[in-house]
């Protein structure tokens, strides 16, 4: 009876590993470089998490991208695009500050010569506003070049979600992907269900990573709400990431994986969606 229970439990820890989908982290922070990519690598393998792909930025916390220093922006970016030439899974994430107006432009096409396809833009800790003149070009800009652009959403700044769904709205052949998908305030981004309905006015140009925010909503009175806020921006539109090294990747596909979602759409938010968007098909 023993031996049939415990034959049964590797059975079905067989299955489980047999259908787990590997997961491809959208936002993960490497201060350090290639230290920081082995400390990352190692939290992975330690929650059992099986990898597809990371994308990966210099700055995050204390560390930004300040107006005006340009050349240790560059310098940056530069650390940034090395280490994906040396690691495939890394997809690289540079950064510019809108306040350095033909600079940032500059350098966006810079980056984007080299192969960048991601530009990440933090109007709270960077201290920018959205509503600057000089915001909209640079994010039209990345559309023209084939840059998708990341900006945090955490719904620290009261309006934010209201501000980004506009810029989008202004830039609708840009890719935008907005972190954290309000923090708590998540509830606002319903509205692209109704506003898809209308001709001509969306171009569908958002994606959401849900990293942080995910881990509150999950067994929380508003996990329900959370998931049908899921399904109502376009479970396609719903991508997953750590924001390592705050938020361990383990820790966040747990998360996931206790909304009441199927096997299809959780494949799509591990690993789908964002293999479409960045062009890393298997």
């Amino acid at each position: 009876m023993i031996r049939s229970a415990a034959a049964l439990l590797l059975c079905l820890l067989a299955q489980h590993a047999a259908a787990q989908v590997p997961v491809f982290d959208t936002h993960v922070h490497l201060r350090e470089g290639q230290a920081s990519l082995a400390d990352y690598e190692a939290d992975v393998a330690k929650s059992g998490v099986e990898l597809a792909g990371l994308a990966a930025m210099w700055f995050g916390g204390p560390y930004q991208a300040r107006a005006g220093d340009t050349a240790a922006i560059r310098a940056g970016n530069d650390g940034v695009i090395a280490l994906a030439r040396t690691h495939p899974q890394v997809v690289p994430v540079a950064t510019v500050h809108p306040y350095d107006g033909p600079a940032a432009l500059e350098e966006l096409a810079r980056v984007a010569k080299a192969g960048v396809r991601v530009l990440k833009l933090h109007p709270h800790t960077q201290r920018f506003e959205l509503a600057d003149p000089r915001v909209l070009p640079l994010v039209q800009r990345a559309g023209e070049l084939g840059v998708v652009v990341l900006m945090d959403n955490a719904g620290i700044v009261a309006g934010d979600s209201q501000a980004l769904f506009n810029l989008a709205l202004a830039a609708p052949r840009t890719q935008f992907i907005f972190a954290h998908m309000g923090g708590m305030e998540f509830r606002f981004w319903n509205i692209l269900a109704l506003v898809r309905t209308a001709e001509n006015l969306f171009a569908d140009n958002v994606y959401f990573d849900i990293s942080g925010t995910v881990l509150l909503a999950a067994g929380s009175p508003l996990q329900d709400e959370f998931t049908w806020t899921l399904r109502n921006v376009g479970i396609d539109r719903v991508l997953v990431g750590s924001d390592h090294p705050q938020i361990g990747l383990g820790r966040t596909v747990q998360a996931l994986d206790k909304l009441d979602l199927t096997a299809e759409e959780k494949a799509k938010i591990l690993s789908g969606n964002a293999r479409r968007l960045f062009g890393r098909q298997p």
